[in-house]
């Protein structure tokens, strides 16, 4: 069966600790459209704000999917299509590797495994919440952050790689490394995306492209432009 990531150009994450600009909704968002909502953040998660957030989008047709930042924040939603869950392989702090997942099986026992999926994070922005979280080493050339991707496809089996500049537009070049190195695992890209010509430059090397501030900093057209293209290029 072919994962629906596989057919995707543009994810809108949304960040359930920030708030939207003044007049704009959960369903204009929805509506701008990106082939999926993502509902995740850093800093300021907790269950009852991500409940809200996903409880808001579920009401749209669009698939819907959690990022948890740490087992306590994970909704349990017939609403959401699914869980993306980071590991992020160039973390200093082997938690964010796999001791934080092995907290969460820990506690709960048991995963709804039909609907969960694992990112392989390459973190790249050093002064980033999620780099600073995770003792992230992001100094990362691009046979680095290759070696990394080919690493979590064919060693580790991960079905997405996720390049992340978090708060920073990247590095093409490191982007084009990546998507070079991997033969069947979607590449995702996020970071820094901010109009038409970013999200076009970046869709241009990964599969998917990942909007996330913008939402929040400057509304639905804004959004909808790098929907666009993601879709031209």
């Amino acid at each position: 069966m072919t994962a629906p990531w596989a057919d995707w150009k543009h994810v809108l994450k949304i960040d359930p600790d920030k708030d939207l600009p003044d007049g704009v909704t959960y369903g204009d968002l929805c509506a701008t459209g990106t082939d999926a909502i993502e509902v995740g953040g850093t800093m300021g998660i907790t269950e009852e704000n991500m409940t809200a957030v996903i409880e808001a989008c579920a009401e749209h047709d669009v698939p819907l999917y959690q990022e948890p930042s740490s087992p306590d924040v994970v909704v349990e939603s017939d609403a959401l299509d699914g869980y993306l869950v980071p590991t992020v392989f160039n973390a200093g702090s082997p938690f964010w590797i796999t001791g934080a997942h092995k907290e969460w099986l820990r506690l709960e026992g048991d995963l709804d495994w039909e609907r969960t999926t694992m990112e392989a994070y390459i973190v790249m922005n050093p002064d980033a919440a999620v780099a600073t979280y995770t003792e992230a080493d992001c100094d990362l050339g691009v046979d680095d952050v290759a070696a990394y991707a080919k690493v979590a496809e064919r060693m580790f089996g991960q079905e997405i790689v996720y390049v992340e500049y978090s708060g920073t537009l990247g590095d093409p070049a490191i982007v084009e490394g990546a998507a070079d190195a991997l033969e069947e695992s979607t590449l995702f890209y996020g970071g820094g995306i901010h109009d038409y010509d970013s999200a076009y430059a970046m869709a241009r090397h990964a599969d998917v492209v990942v909007v996330g501030d913008l939402a929040h900093d400057a509304g639905v057209e804004a959004v909808r432009e790098t929907v666009e293209a993601a879709n031209d290029a």
